[in-house]
């Protein structure tokens, strides 16, 4: 091995814990105790959101539980995760990133499914029902 630290790292000293400095980030016992109040409170808030019936839209009630959720996906990557913008080079942001994007193409794509399939599949009124045989 060479005294000098070159630009680049290869993957034996990488692997064998002689790193400059790319590797993984780890949290703390303050950021894991964080990520764990955020997480109690993002599933508290939509569950008395629904059990005391707070709110008269149901679909305002569905759209802030379904922000939560993105929002606890996100709290989980950042605190019990350890993603941040530092280690391995930024790759565990893009890795955020991109699971935003496809957490938002999800929960869209749910909610116009569900959205489509009540509208066109259950068209009936309750005077159709009665004439069902």
């Amino acid at each position: 091995m060479s005294t000098h630290a070159s630009s680049h790292e290869d993957a034996f000293e990488a692997h064998h814990g002689h790193s400059h400095g790319h590797g993984a980030g780890y949290g703390t016992l303050k950021s894991y105790v964080t990520g764990f109040i955020l997480s109690v409170l993002l599933t508290a808030i939509p569950f008395w959101l629904v059990m005391a019936d707070v709110l008269e839209s149901a679909i305002l009630t569905a759209a802030i539980i379904m922000a939560l959720g993105a929002i606890q996906i996100v709290v989980h990557m950042i605190f019990f995760l350890d993603m941040n913008t530092r280690s391995e080079g930024g790759w565990t942001m893009m890795a955020l990133i991109f699971t935003i994007v496809l957490v938002a193409i999800a929960l869209s794509g749910s909610l116009w499914v569900m959205h489509h399939l009540n509208t066109n599949m259950m068209p009936m009124s309750p005077e159709m029902m009665k004439n069902m045989p």
